[in-house]
């Protein structure tokens, strides 16, 4: 029973890892079928640990720029360069959609005709600069000393998928026939266990940057998905995978200056 469990959450790992994200996953058990989308029901306790690991190689590039001395919004920037690289930019595409969409058109059957559209309007660009300007200097500020960067970084890759988890979860699918539709939507148990796993793999940031900066920094990525939720909600009926990915961004940017404030 336990193996049979262990090979399942690692074949969710496995599909998670190679969904959300274009890093060579290699085969991760004997259930894990590598063409295979993931089960999201079920998957989505392990969409924390893919994005910890995604994030895993930014963090190291953020300490190697640290340690050779580059400026700190340098630092910053390589960050994010080395987080949205893996992932094709996916979540950005999210938030740009998004942006545009949600306050460009008039009518939901309009916004989300406008999220399709691959084009990007005013709002989309002003969103990207300023979205990356925010997560460059939060991360630069943080990597002043070393350690707190280096889980800042995996805690956000964690946390703002938690976020997108569970918003994915509480919302409807505002457009049926929509890839984030047909995946399914993440069920209680699955999300309870992501959110264990997802405490875990933030354990060591309060002794890093202090227990009461980590949990306003919970605290205000929980209030981003849900106040975009909330928005998303109001404009189009639901969400949809630009969504979940503009989700995954802004509860990545409101984590850190959770994490920067008070310290």
């Amino acid at each position: 029973m336990l193996r049979d469990e262990l090979l399942h959450r690692l074949a969710d790992l496995g599909a998670s890892l190679r969904f959300f994200s274009r890093l060579p996953v290699p085969q991760l058990g004997r259930r894990d079928d590598t063409g295979a989308l993931p089960e999201l029901p079920r998957a989505a306790a392990m969409i924390p640990l893919a994005g910890f690991l995604i994030a895993l190689p930014a963090a190291l590039v953020g300490l190697a720029a640290n340690a050779a001395g580059l400026p700190d919004l340098l630092v910053g920037l390589l960050v994010v360069a080395i987080l949205v690289a893996p992932t094709g930019a996916l979540h950005e595409d999210g938030l740009a959609d998004s942006a545009d969409g949600l306050v460009g058109g008039a009518t939901a059957e309009k916004r989300l005709a406008i999220m399709k559209d691959s084009r990007i309007g005013t709002f989309a660009g002003l969103a990207l600069i300023l979205s990356t300007l925010i997560r460059a200097s939060a991360y630069g500020a943080l990597f002043a000393q070393p350690a707190a960067g280096v889980f800042a970084v995996l805690g956000g890759g964690a946390m703002s998928r938690l976020a997108m988890a569970a918003l994915w979860a509480a919302l409807p699918n505002a457009r049926p026939d929509g890839l984030a539709a047909r995946l399914g939507r993440p069920d209680r148990r699955a999300l309870a266990i992501g959110a264990g796993l997802t405490v875990l793999l933030l354990s060591p940031l309060p002794a890093l940057v202090g227990a009461p900066s980590t949990l306003l920094g919970i605290a205000l990525a929980g209030f981003a998905a849900l106040a975009f939720g909330a928005f998303a909600r109001e404009k189009i009926g639901g969400q949809t995978g630009d969504i979940l990915g503009a989700t995954q961004v802004l509860a990545e940017a409101a984590f850190l200056i959770g994490l920067l404030i008070g310290r």
